[in-house]
């Protein structure tokens, strides 16, 4: 199953950050004031990204690392100057055996 990060512009200028199946609907959540604790008390003006990912543990490993982003570096996110792949380290997937 498709999952998403999404990024939420909110009335003060700041972003937050989640993971979702269906970004609408999570905005929607958030909106009601439903969603997040955070959006309860900032006020959720629109989605300003949204990145498609594998399943939910990318999309988990994705939201660890931009959550740790300062909000310049989110912004650049947003706003295309930087690209999530280069805000996330690579994974080691098969690192060679240390001999003892």
């Amino acid at each position: 199953m498709p999952w998403f990060l999404y990024l939420i512009e909110c009335a003060d200028g700041s972003l937050y950050t989640g993971i979702a199946t269906d970004v609408d609907a999570r905005f929607a959540k958030h909106v009601c004031g439903t969603g997040a604790r955070y959006t309860r008390s900032h006020k959720p003006v629109c989605v300003r990204a949204s990145f498609l990912l594998d399943g939910r543990a990318e999309a988990s490993r994705a939201e660890y690392w931009v959550k740790r982003l300062s909000a310049a570096r989110k912004w650049a996110l947003v706003g295309g100057e930087l690209t999530l792949d280069a805000v996330m380290p690579a994974e080691v997937e098969d690192a060679p055996e240390i001999e003892t």
